[in-house]
C-alpha cells in the first residue's frame, strides 16, 4: 500500500491530491486499485498517512489496524536520515568476540584488580601497561583458556579487547607476556595481601575455614633450568616428564588466598609446616585448615 499524488491546476493555482493505493493480484497480472480518496492533505496529514501505510505495510497481516499509529518516529521515504541499502552486496569480514570479554573486562574493574595490579606492577618504562597484559591474561583464562602462544597468535585478535584496552594487536607477544608473569610472580605475596583485603570489603569473607590442596604441571622437555622441576607421582599420569607441585589456599566459598611451589616433590605432611605458616601470615589469625591431595589420606583438619 502506498500514497498516489494527483496534481491538478485550477484557476491558474495547482492543486495536489492524494489517494491510498494497494497492489492486488489478479487473473490479468499484478493491477493496482485506489483504495480510498484523501483529497488535498498538509504536510502533518501526509506525514500521518504515510506513517499509516509503513506501519499497514510491517503488520497488517498480523494485528488490527489504527487508522493513524502513536508511532511519531515511523521513517518516510523521503527522511534525510535513512539510507537504502542493498543487501544482497553487503558482507561482514573480520568478526570478533565482544560479549563474553566485555563482561570479564567489567568484573576486572568492579573487583579492583586493575588496580591492585597497577599498584605492585607498575609500568615504568614498558609501552604496555603490564596491568593491562595481565588483564588479558585472566579475560583469557575466563573466556577461552589456551597458551600464551596460542593466545598471542590467535585468541586476541579475534576478540575485541584491542578496542577495550586499547592494546594493539602487534603489542602482545607471547614474550611479553611471559615477561608479564615473571614481574608478577615477583609481587604474589603483596597482590594476595590486597585480594585478601578487597574481598572482605566486597564479598564479607570469613577465613575462620581455609581449605587446602595440591596440583601439579609437568614439562615435556628437559626443564634443565627449573630447579623446581622434579620426577615424582604425576596427576597427569606423566610420571616420565619432570613436574612441579603447586599448592593453593582458598576460602570457604572457593575465593583463593595463597599459592606457592614447594621447592621438590614432597609428600602431604612435610608440606604442612610451610602451609600453617602461610595461613597464619595471610590471615593473620588463628584458622582451621581443612587439607587434601596427592596420595596422603584425606579429610584431615588441622588447627593453626
Amino acid at each position: 500500500m502506498f500514497l498516489r499524488r494527483y496534481t491538478r491546476r485550477k484557476e491558474g493555482k495547482e492543486h495536489t491530491y492524494y489517494a491510498l493505493v494497494e497492489s492486488v493480484r489478479t487473473e490479468a497480472g499484478p493491477r493496482q486499485q485506489i483504495v480510498a480518496y484523501l483529497g488535498e492533505l498538509n504536510h502533518d496529514q501526509e506525514r500521518r498517512w504515510q506513517r499509516t501505510v509503513v506501519f499497514h505495510n510491517r503488520q497488517g497481516e498480523a494485528q488490527q489496524l489504527r487508522l493513524f499509529p502513536e508511532d511519531d518516529h515511523v521513517p518516510l521515504d523521503d527522511d534525510p536520515d535513512i539510507v537504502r541499502i542493498r543487501l544482497s552486496k553487503v558482507g561482514w569480514t573480520n568478526a570478533r568476540r565482544f560479549g563474553d570479554v566485555w563482561l570479564a573486562r567489567a568484573l576486572w574493574h568492579f573487583l579492583g584488580l586493575d588496580a591492585i595490579v597497577d599498584r605492585h606492577v607498575p609500568q615504568g618504562k614498558h609501552t604496555v601497561r603490564p596491568a593491562d597484559i595481565v588483564a588479558i591474561e585472566v579475560i583469557n583464562r575466563l573466556c577461552a583458556p589456551c597458551s600464551e602462544f596460542a593466545l598471542a597468535e590467535h585468541w586476541y585478535a579475534g576478540t575485541g579487547l584491542e578496542d577495550l584496552l586499547g592494546v594493539a594487536d602487534s603489542a602482545v607477544t607471547k614474550d611479553r607476556l611471559y615477561r608479564t608473569l615473571d614481574e608478577l610472580r615477583q609481587a604474589k605475596e603483596a597482590i594476595e595481601n590486597d585480594l585478601q583485603k578487597q574481598y572482605g570489603v566486597l564479598f564479607q569473607i570469613e577465613y575462620d575455614l581455609l581449605l587446602y590442596d595440591l596440583t601439579s604441571s609437568y614439562f615435556e622437555g628437559l626443564a634443565e633450568e627449573n630447579d623446581l622441576a622434579r620426577r615424582g607421582y604425576s596427576r597427569d599420569h606423566r610420571s616420565d616428564c619432570q613436574q612441579v607441585v603447586i599448592a593453593l589456599v582458598v576460602s570457604r566459598e572457593g575465593f583463593p588466598l595463597a599459592h606457592w611451589q614447594p621447592p621438590y616433590i614432597v609428600t602431604f605432611l612435610l608440606n604442612l609446616p610451610y602451609l600453617v605458616g602461610t595461613a597464619k601470615g595471610t590471615c593473620k589469625k588463628s584458622v582451621r585448615l581443612h587439607a587434601s591431595g596427592g596420595t596422603e589420606p584425606r579429610d584431615r583438619v588441622l588447627s593453626s
